[in-house]
């Protein structure tokens, strides 16, 4: 197997469109929460979120054709991939396309009510009920010929690879809140037994609209809390109530270590280990025990060849959710023993929101950066903390420490678990 090796970050996040000013945001503690801007939520049990504004897109993709099928989670991703090419000093000419993948993390794709509310409308009858005949005539005249391609999941490795002429493999995993995690993993995966030489890896992920407002404020899963925004994502603190909606992407450029080293290229960390597990518990309540959860932590730690007592920081998956917190936190135990105690854990969430499938990989290149830097990010808003979750998440300021191996996990709907070991080469 071979060394595969991350030597280039790109990430678009709410504290940060890039990645100095997201590392810069988390290191100092600044959030990104804030009032929806996109909508009026003022009617909503949640009016907050973790929002991307200002991104610039269309001077990275050539064809206009190719920017009208861009669903908002494709830019976030055209953008972070364009930075981790910067990053990484690689000209797209100079690679053998062959040899050049993509691996991107992602989930559902809202539909846009708006691009549907006039057919709808049109489609109603005298007395308000909806005709699915009517529409069938009106539907097709009122929306963009090309209008699905927005919502295929597999549209957003396709337009990287298209963007970089990346020929090699190209994947989407849609696998909820782990999809990012899972995708760098797999990425790693097809490097070390040579089925590429490069690759792009990460997730991006844009639900902050109308319906998937309601859909997640229906599940129950979104904080309710009527405290300033800044303060509402709380992860392990007693008082936490629900997470806050993030959207955004991180994608980092993988490459072979001898590769990277022969070229001079600055290498960020390294990817030793990866796991993966399922509950196969429940749909939207985790495991409690933390055991499935920690199987993927045990499956890291051994590909990787080190033990529990070598790891030295935990990018936590940390969403303030009541269950999550505590089931992370039993993990942790269950998979470090003794070690736990001693092993500080940071959730950035707690500045981000959480950007389902995206945030595995967010939390990545959050966790090769904390390699690179020997900075922790610290968990916001941690002033009361839960007696369940009783470790040290590195509250309210970052701490400087140097990390020569580092854990990063997260769990999605329907016990999906997934985790990375990154080292300092």
């Amino acid at each position: 197997m071979r060394r595969v090796v991350v030597t280039g970050i790109g990430v678009v996040a709410p504290n940060g469109n890039n990645t100095k000013d997201f590392w810069n945001a988390c290191v100092e503690g600044r959030t990104g929460i804030a009032p929806i801007t996109s909508f009026d939520a003022s009617t909503y049990p949640s009016q907050i979120a973790g929002e991307i504004r200002q991104l610039e897109v269309k001077h990275l993709v050539p064809d206009r054709k190719s920017m009208k099928v861009m669903g908002r989670n494709i830019q976030f991703a055209v953008v972070a991939a364009h930075e981790a090419m910067t990053s990484a000093g690689i000209d797209p000419g100079t690679l053998d396309p062959e040899r050049f993948g993509v691996c991107m993390g992602s989930g559902v794709v809202p539909m846009g009510l708006s691009d549907l509310a006039k057919p709808i409308m049109e489609s109603l009858d005298e007395t308000g009920t909806f005709e699915p005949a009517k529409f069938g005539e009106v539907g097709p005249r009122s929306l963009e010929p090309l209008w699905l391609l927005k919502l295929l999941p597999n549209m957003l490795s396709s337009h990287l690879a298209i963007l970089h002429h990346a020929e090699g493999p190209c994947n989407t995993i849609t696998t909820a809140c782990a999809a990012g995690t899972q995708a760098i993993g797999e990425a790693f995966r097809l490097i070390a037994r040579g089925d590429a030489e490069v690759m792009l890896a990460g997730g991006s992920d844009s639900r902050i609209e109308p319906l998937m407002m309601v859909a997640y404020g229906s599940l129950g899963a979104l904080s309710r809390s009527r405290r300033p925004s800044a303060e509402v994502s709380r992860p392990f603190d007693r008082e936490r109530d629900g997470f806050v909606l993030g959207e955004g992407a991180a994608v980092l450029f993988l490459e072979e270590f001898e590769r990277a080293r022969q070229r001079g290229a600055h290498i960020y960390a390294e990817i030793a280990g990866y796991g993966s597990s399922c509950d196969a518990f429940g749909i939207t309540r985790p495991e409690p025990t933390g055991k499935g959860a920690r199987r993927a932590i045990e499956m890291a730690l051994r590909e990787a060849q080190l033990n529990r007592d070598q790891i030295d920081y935990i990018n936590a998956h940390g969403t303030s959710t009541p269950l999550n917190d505590e089931m992370e936190t039993n993990a942790v135990k269950g998979s470090l023993g003794s070690d736990a105690h001693r092993t500080p854990l940071s959730s950035i969430k707690s500045m981000t929101g959480h950007l389902i499938g995206a945030a595995g990989a967010v939390e990545a290149a959050a966790t090769a950066l904390t390699i690179d830097t020997g900075l922790l990010p610290p968990t916001i808003n941690l002033t009361s903390p839960d007696p369940k979750c009783d470790l040290d998440y590195v509250p309210n300021a970052a701490r400087r420490q140097d990390v020569q191996v580092a854990l990063t996990n997260s769990f999605g709907f329907g016990g999906q678990n997934a985790s990375l070991i990154l080292t300092r080469v």
